[in-house]
């Protein structure tokens, strides 16, 4: 009985021994190129390293991470189209800038759409998120998981705003962004469209009043020097993207694609993790900088709501009607009012 048991426990080891070294076998030696258009003091940075690590512990240290910073190789789009062309491994951008590629994304830009980071995680991670990720091969790019880019808010150098009718009239910087423009002349603002780049020295200048951006993005641009008034609007939230060239995809084995996955994973929730801790150490920052903020009232909140319903209208052709419907049916199981 001893005998036949420990001649069953060795067979079970060295059964396991050979599966794992077919699997390592899957595994071939890669240096994978992943893009950003951002810095490496950012969130995504944190992101990247743990899932470099993850990558490297999962493979023996096969798959190597290789990450390039502030638009080192080119910008988001950029990046993005060499990905298509399979010239390059991955890039992490901004679902924004890819509009143009996948004109779904736009959905994304749509305001006021989630009411907090809970809701965006839900969506994104869940079968709506599934939903675009499923439609990106077809754009040359595979979807690995979604990041996060944050919530946007207001601010002005003329006063504080708390209601909708004080935004009536105020000159502000948006990207360039047909969803976002619409959104801010909706309303009411005189919405300016302008690269990111150009927007402290128009501040400076008065040539315009404000600008919307996350939290963290106001105060590591030090936006608190030349902008007095800060208003938590929350009215955008965008997701970063893990893209992944089709192309290279498909010459990966499943043992690889399965680790690029699983690690991705655990890089997004790291992500998310410190984007949020970071939010919050902005926001005291730039009230410490002297910043004065305002809150919006609920009420308030749905006049601007109010004021921008029509956006989901005007571009539904664009964005694509089942694609808005799709969100809109999964935020309100959500929220329970389906």
């Amino acid at each position: 009985m001893f005998k036949t048991r420990l001649v069953s426990i060795l067979a079970g080891v060295a059964l396991a021994a050979l599966a794992g070294t077919a699997a390592q076998a899957q595994i071939k030696e890669r240096n994978i190129r992943v893009s950003n258009g951002i810095n490496e003091d950012h969130p995504v940075g944190n992101g990247v390293a743990k899932m470099k690590a993850c990558m490297a512990d999962k493979s023996g240290g096969k798959l190597k991470l290789q990450a390039f910073w502030g638009g080192a190789l080119g910008g988001d789009l950029q990046a993005t189209q060499a990905l298509r062309a399979g010239t390059q491994e991955m890039v992490i951008t901004s679902s924004s800038p890819l509009v143009g590629i996948m004109p779904e994304l736009g959905v994304f830009d749509l305001p006021f759409l989630f009411s907090n980071e809970k809701e965006a995680d839900t969506v994104l991670d869940g079968a709506f998120g599934k939903y675009i990720s499923d439609k990106l091969p077809g754009f040359g790019v595979v979807n690995l998981s979604y990041w996060e880019n944050g919530f946007r808010n207001l601010t002005n150098s003329k006063r504080a705003v708390s209601k909708a009718d004080e935004l009536t009239g105020l000159k502000v910087r948006v990207m360039q962004n047909n969803i976002f423009l619409d959104s801010f002349k909706s309303m009411g603002t005189n919405a300016t469209p302008m690269a990111f780049g150009e927007v402290f020295a128009a501040l400076e200048t008065h040539a315009i009043d404000g600008q919307e951006n996350p939290l963290v993005t106001i105060d590591t641009s030090k936006l608190y020097e030349v902008q007095k008034y800060l208003t938590m609007t929350r009215h955008a939230y965008t997701p970063f993207l893990a893209l992944y060239s089709k192309k290279l995809w498909d010459q990966l084995s499943a043992e690889e694609q399965t680790i690029l996955t699983d690690c991705s994973i655990v890089g997004r929730d790291e992500e998310r993790r410190v984007s949020r801790e970071l939010n919050d150490k902005s926001f005291e920052n730039l009230k410490k900088q002297g910043m004065q903020v305002s809150e919006v009232a609920p009420a308030e909140l749905t006049k601007m709501r109010e004021a921008t319903a029509a956006v989901y209208q005007r571009h539904e052709a664009t964005i694509g009607k089942e694609t808005i419907e799709r969100l809109k049916a999964d935020l309100a199981k959500i929220r329970g009012t389906n």
